[in-house]
């Protein structure tokens, strides 16, 4: 059973992380905001399992408060999810790029205040905080124990456990009674075949191998290194070439990294542009044979 709490799963809209995710009852993260009701709408267009972690939220938010606490439902993720780096809208993605690069390195030095750079002070705020802060932090030591008792986790020998509590009758409701070790296994490897099947069917797919290609001889013409032309990696490869290369962004001051971030933003948008084509025949194809993970 997930170890659920503020922030414990991860929506993109159209894929949850499942009920295997985890954050702490009195920390956590921010996402979906609760309407007027103090509840979360719970999208119609969403798969199954995200509905079930809107209706999980949902029962959590009111036993919490039939218990007399309060507790905001959130469902992680699903507004950062759609920052559009990826490329699957050519036209948002251009204009993201050309400003944060790939948003996850020296863009979050050179714009702190905005939530579109991905670890900026404001991108932590709006995304990662949780909503309840104000009412969790003047809790006294033995409020906060009371407010884990009724939510049902603790922490044994190191471990977190699941105990009689909101959390557990939440969770009931929305996914039904806790399975097997067993059951999990079997779910977990029907999981992994499916995504093997369509991870098979989009690398073979004779269209994305040949754009991938041409993708990539584009890319080595403009100088980037090409380390992949599977279809299923080849979207990402620059980004994740980027990505490391950020390990000083801790440390540098915000004149260099606007001069690393340039440089950046010169090569997503060549990554973008040779990949144009690609992107576009790719991303319906990945949305029939959905894999496990972000991938494009």
């Amino acid at each position: 059973m997930c170890w659920r709490s503020p922030g414990c799963s991860s929506w993109t809209g159209t894929n949850a992380a499942g009920p295997e995710a985890a954050a702490s009852p009195t920390g956590g993260t921010s996402a979906t905001a609760a309407d007027e009701d103090g509840l979360l709408a719970v999208p119609q267009d969403a798969d199954e399992d995200v509905k079930k972690e809107f209706l999980y939220q949902n029962a959590l938010a009111a036993c919490m408060r039939a218990k007399g606490f309060t507790y905001t439902p959130r469902v992680e993720g699903s507004e950062a999810a759609q920052l559009p780096i990826d490329g699957q809208d050519y036209d948002l993605a251009k204009e993201y790029r050309g400003k944060y690069g790939y948003g996850a390195t020296h863009a979050k030095v050179v714009y702190p205040d905005d939530a579109n750079a991905h670890g900026s002070r404001a991108y932590k705020e709006k995304y990662e905080t949780s909503p309840d802060r104000a009412y969790l932090d003047p809790l006294s030591p033995a409020q906060k124990r009371a407010y884990d008792a009724e939510f049902g986790l603790a922490l044994v020998d190191g471990k977190k456990t699941t105990l009689p509590g909101c959390h557990k009758d939440a969770y009931e409701k929305a996914y039904g009674p806790e399975k097997s070790r067993a059951e999990h296994e079997r779910e977990s490897a029907a999981n992994e075949e499916k995504h093997r099947q369509a991870q098979r069917a989009l690398d073979g797919d004779p269209t994305l191998v040949s754009l991938a290609q041409e993708f990539a001889s584009c890319l080595r013409d403009t100088g980037i290194a090409v380390t992949t032309t599977q279809p299923t990696a080849i979207g990402d490869m620059v980004k994740f070439q980027m990505n490391s290369r950020g390990g000083d962004v801790d440390t540098v001051d915000k004149e260099t990294a606007r001069a690393k971030l340039a440089q950046e933003i010169g090569i997503a948008l060549k990554d973008l542009g040779c990949g144009k084509k690609f992107r576009a025949a790719y991303f319906p194809k990945l949305a029939k044979n959905p894999l496990n993970g972000v991938t494009g």
